[in-house]
């Protein structure tokens, strides 16, 4: 892992962190299940081990493959699309990895994002990210590169399973927490118009606020390390990237900071899927799904101030 960048420890506190997460949710039927049979607790904790951990490395890359085969194709004629991966393949060739598939997507978002696994390695690069001078749109190359180099982007693939299902019942509970049954005069006007009336029959808000809560409070324990997890390991993981593109010169610290830079402020972040969030060049999580993560747009901000800071480096 280091050889993508100088990892930290907490890189490591994270990692652990992010690898206890699909342990974690194994867990919940396999413990109580091995208690119930007699086996006893430490043969259901290493069960769980090896289903969580394994389930997690064979799902990982076939659902990432899944989403990014859903991306509207970007349709390129033969001369550019050549031409891309010529460009992967010589930025391949001086980080010192083997050239990875490319999939150029439709899309306004100016990202790049890299997975590999058993699958194979692949990027997944945005036409915007493409527009961008050449300059920017190397150091931005280079820097998923680096992240399959240093083995970061087999572990986000491996382990995003267990953080998507984490953070899709972190969202529910949200939202069943803010849920509201307040209607105004106008709706239920509205509502007596069409036939429908159901003042008296609808759960009352309280009672979504109370299951919200309750899933919550089930999920801590596995949120808590999924949320380590994003900010010790991927935001670490992502900024020791940052400094490996940096350090090749004048030229690609100013290129990354751009690419940085163009990606957090331009319109599109719609465009590009939160499942690729954890392993794209800039994170842009929609606002909804941002509120029960780790990663945020903060990291940004972050990282383009060290990028600037000479001492940082």
């Amino acid at each position: 892992m280091a050889r993508g960048g100088t990892a930290r420890p907490r890189a490591y506190v994270g990692l652990v962190a992010l690898a206890a997460v699909p342990v974690l949710l194994a867990a919940l039927p396999i413990v109580p299940l091995s208690l119930g049979l007699g086996v006893g607790l430490v043969p259901g904790v290493l069960a769980a081990a090896v289903v969580g951990l394994g389930g997690a490395v064979a799902l990982g890359p076939a659902l990432v493959e899944r989403r990014t085969a859903r991306l509207p194709d970007a349709d390129l004629d033969d001369r550019p699309a050549a031409f891309i991966e010529d460009r992967v393949a010589d930025v391949a060739g001086e980080v010192g990895v083997p050239e990875p598939d490319v999939t150029v997507v439709r899309a306004d978002a100016a990202n790049v994002a890299v997975t590999d696994g058993y699958r194979g390695a692949r990027l997944v690069v945005s036409t915007r990210l493409l527009s961008l001078p050449a300059a920017d749109r190397d150091a931005a190359l280079r820097h998923a590169i680096v992240r399959l180099r240093g083995r970061d982007a087999a572990i986000t693939t491996a382990l995003l399973p267990a953080l998507v299902a984490v953070e899709t019942l972190a969202l529910l509970a949200t939202l069943l927490v803010g849920r509201r049954n307040e209607r105004t005069a106008a709706d239920r006007r509205v509502n007596r118009i069409h036939g429908y009336e159901p003042e008296g029959d609808r759960v009352p808000g309280p009672a979504y606020t109370a299951a919200g809560v309750l899933l919550w409070l089930a999920l801590v324990p596995v949120w808590v390390p999924s949320v380590l997890g994003d900010r010790l390991f991927v935001a670490e993981r992502r900024r020791a990237a940052d400094v490996a593109v940096a350090r090749t010169g004048d030229e690609g610290r100013a290129g990354i900071a751009n690419a940085i830079g163009f990606a957090r402020d331009a319109a599109g972040a719609a465009d590009w899927p939160p499942l690729l969030d954890r392993l794209s060049l800039v994170t842009m999580a929609d606002e909804e799904t941002g509120r029960v993560r780790g990663t945020s747009r903060q990291e940004t901000r972050v990282r383009l101030a060290r990028l600037r800071s000479k001492r940082a480096l």
